[in-house]
């Protein structure tokens, strides 16, 4: 559960996000770095390295931001690496770090935000389903919602080649997302 940068320890974990029991779901690495103002002082080629060790789809690394005003949720900054590369967002990694704060950092609180480079980020514990018990626990389980930054969507005529790419679907509409140009397709 620890390990080195320079000669600080770092402590981290891997966790199966959208699992009840272990080995299931999708796994994603966890590091806490505990120092002081570490989001800005953590060399990016060392985290990539970390990721590249883990070879998971996504390694998480979180830094605490303590400018935040008092009484409010504990806010961290957010990264995120794949082996090869950093990306803007990863919704398994997000939750898999909510977890592990929630679990084994700050049990006591009930609700997260995570600044990324998409944007704020917020996680919290919440009821099972269908449940009106205690937000967060039941059975040993812990429920998490995730809320995310939402990306708007522009009208897209381009059909290039989706109808064979969708293997003749019926197509309703094409948009494009505004930021990265992501392809939204829905269908009937």
């Amino acid at each position: 559960m620890f390990g080195e940068m320079g000669k600080k320890a770092i402590r981290y974990a891997v966790v199966d996000a959208f699992a009840a029991e272990p080995f299931k779901g999708n796994p994603a690495a966890v590091c806490l770095l505990e120092e002081e103002g570490a989001s800005a002082t953590v060399d990016d080629r060392w985290m990539q390295s970390v990721a590249a060790e883990f070879n998971l789809s996504e390694t998480a690394f979180l830094a605490r931001d303590s400018s935040g005003a008092a009484g409010a949720a504990p806010r961290f900054h957010l990264r995120w690496f794949t082996p090869v590369t950093e990306v803007d967002l990863c919704g398994h990694a997000t939750l898999a770090s909510a977890h592990f704060l929630f679990t084994t950092v700050l049990p006591e609180h009930g609700k997260l935000e995570f600044m990324t480079r998409s944007g704020i980020l917020t996680a919290k514990k919440v009821p099972a389903p269908g449940s009106t018990g205690v937000p967060g626990e039941e059975q040993g389980k812990l429920f998490i919602e995730l809320d995310f930054p939402m990306i708007g969507f522009l009208e897209c005529n381009e059909m290039l080649s989706i109808p064979e790419t969708l293997n003749g679907a019926p197509i309703v509409s094409v948009h494009k997302s505004a930021t990265d140009g992501d392809l939204i397709v829905p269908s009937p």
